[in-house]
């Protein structure tokens, strides 16, 4: 099966600096998205380190009989451990953290590993399901009908985040396994689309089939944009063929 995938990744219209950080490598079948927080570039530093541990254990990779769901536990623990160690030798680090969404796929199999509020999504069969649960103080807010979805985005307290990469010593991470289907569209991406963005318009957008999937990114990106950029605005849209050849190239920020 092939993996077209494409990447975009934009400051917004708000922001100073841009602290995401994503990974697209076909190599090892890795997509991922990480959304710095701390201050003095902070957040920066604490998502490349987030996105850098995971390439690097699933990289390493060689016994294919280990789970992979272990695998990205394993990469997530690391990726806790040495940002929560930048904080201990630099002072100024201090507070830094990293949301992480990281999808990757084995023979028919996707497995996700999940901290934050960014989010991972399917278009499969013309439906849009969201993957991932947001670890955030409004999510339960929704989860007990207290709250649209559509509200989550506008609450005083939607930045406020309950579970994060980096920021205690251990880390509790969110782990989603599933079959993987010709045709599917898995869309990995920061608050700065899904704040600006309604899923309903996601969904829109990913089922246009006559765009790449390089297209479906920046045509996303552009969206947000529109709606204000409030945000960093970063994702990753991998989309399931068959019959072709693999592209070899890898992306990162």
């Amino acid at each position: 099966m092939h993996f077209e995938f494409g990447t975009q990744s934009d400051q917004g219209k708000v922001r100073l600096s841009n602290e995401d950080s994503f990974i697209a490598d076909p190599q090892i079948n890795l997509y991922l998205v990480a959304d710095g927080m701390g201050g003095h570039a902070a957040g920066e530093i604490a998502s490349k380190i987030a996105a850098s541990a995971i390439q690097e254990v699933m990289a390493g990779q060689t016994v294919q009989d280990v789970p992979l769901e272990e695998v990205l536990q394993s990469a997530a623990e690391l990726a806790n451990y040495r940002i929560y160690e930048s904080q201990r030798e630099t002072p100024e680090y201090s507070g830094m953290g990293s949301t992480l969404t990281a999808l990757a796929f084995r023979n028919s199999h996707y497995c996700l590993a999940h901290v934050g509020d960014s989010r991972a999504y399917l278009l499969r069969n013309g439906s849009l399901d969201q993957l991932t649960e947001d670890h955030s103080y409004v999510w339960p807010l929704f989860e007990k009908g207290l709250l649209k979805k559509s509200e989550l985005s506008t609450h005083p307290c939607k930045n406020l985040i309950t579970r994060a990469i980096g920021t205690h010593p251990q880390v509790s991470v969110d782990i989603e396994q599933g079959d993987v289907r010709e045709e599917d569209v898995y869309l990995i991406c920061s608050d700065g689309l899904t704040d600006a963005v309604p899923d309903e318009s996601i969904r829109e957008i990913l089922s246009e089939r006559n765009k790449s999937a390089h297209e479906l990114g920046q045509t996303l990106v552009d969206a947000a944009n529109a709606a204000g950029g409030p945000d960093n605005i970063t994702v990753v849209v991998v989309r399931l063929e068959s019959n072709k050849p693999a592209k070899r190239k890898t992306a990162r920020q």
